[in-house]
């Protein structure tokens, strides 16, 4: 993609952390945003400091409802045309040992960070295929790529976005869809604090690694660098980045050094 002036572009999880960051950085490229979360007032709050855009919807949604992700997605398309960059950003983290978790939990972080991205997907990808163009991006983490103490199912969610959305471009490449995955590290955000514990309350604590992370304002400049370069899968963070490395070519050691590794 060589520019993103007047673009649509659809971002989930825009009312806080990397989606609000997100929403500044296409807002100061010309594009028009549909910006979505559960808060109409935070949308509000990051509609009013989006400098630059051709245009800013909010359309206040909860992924994990999927029925209404399909209702939305049929309003949005049908008020401004088809969608032309998808940014699937919405989700929840964890914290809680897999002994510990009820699987109403691992369902429920299921049904945010892989369901709801699958279903708006879904939900948009017959009009982007019929007008053959379409950018799709996901927002995965390096525990897409690794598991790690206490974020079991939230791993596992990320694990699946990398099957389902590698499946997708390999299927509609030549149909002129684009898939980016993205896989931060520690980025400094709220998630640690809003990460669900065993018993589905937040963890209300900025882990160490979070609060000293990259700033999600940088983040954001890095995915759309990696987004006009063409880019299918991008890795961002400190060294914490290694680990992929480490695991793909020491996976004895790297198996060690994640067993005792302080991941709070």
């Amino acid at each position: 993609m060589s520019d993103i002036k007047n673009k649509k572009v659809w971002i989930t999880g825009a009312s806080s952390g990397i989606g609000e960051a997100l929403a500044y950085a296409f807002a100061n490229q010309g594009a028009e945003l549909i910006l979505s979360s559960r808060k109409r007032s935070d949308l509000e709050r990051v509609q009013s400091k989006c400098q630059g855009a051709k245009a800013v919807h909010l359309e206040p949604l909860d992924v994990a409802r999927h029925a209404d992700v399909l209702e939305t997605a049929k309003r949005v398309q049908e008020k401004i045309g088809p969608i032309d960059i998808l940014i699937n950003n919405a989700g929840i983290s964890q914290r809680s040992l897999v002994e510990e978790t009820p699987l109403d939990i691992d369902k429920r972080i299921m049904d945010v960070n892989y369901f709801g991205a699958i279903a708006l997907t879904k939900a948009v990808l017959p009009a982007m295929l019929q007008q053959q163009s379409g950018q799709i991006i996901v927002m995965s983490s390096l525990v897409g790529k690794f598991g790690t103490p206490l974020r079991s199912t939230y791993s596992a969610s990320k694990h699946a976005l990398h099957g389902f959305f590698e499946a997708l471009r390999a299927e509609c490449y030549d149909r002129g869809l684009k898939v980016l995955i993205v896989c931060p590290g520690f980025i400094r955000t709220s998630v640690s604090i809003n990460a669900i514990t065993a018993d589905g309350s937040k963890q209300n604590k900025m882990d160490d690694a979070q609060e000293h992370g990259m700033a999600p304002e940088v983040l954001a400049e890095k995915i759309i660098q990696a987004l006009l370069a063409g880019k299918e899968e991008v890795n961002i963070g400190g060294k914490e980045v290694l680990g992929i490395l480490l695991k793909r070519f020491f996976p004895r050691w790297f198996s060690r050094y994640i067993r005792k590794a302080k991941v709070t």
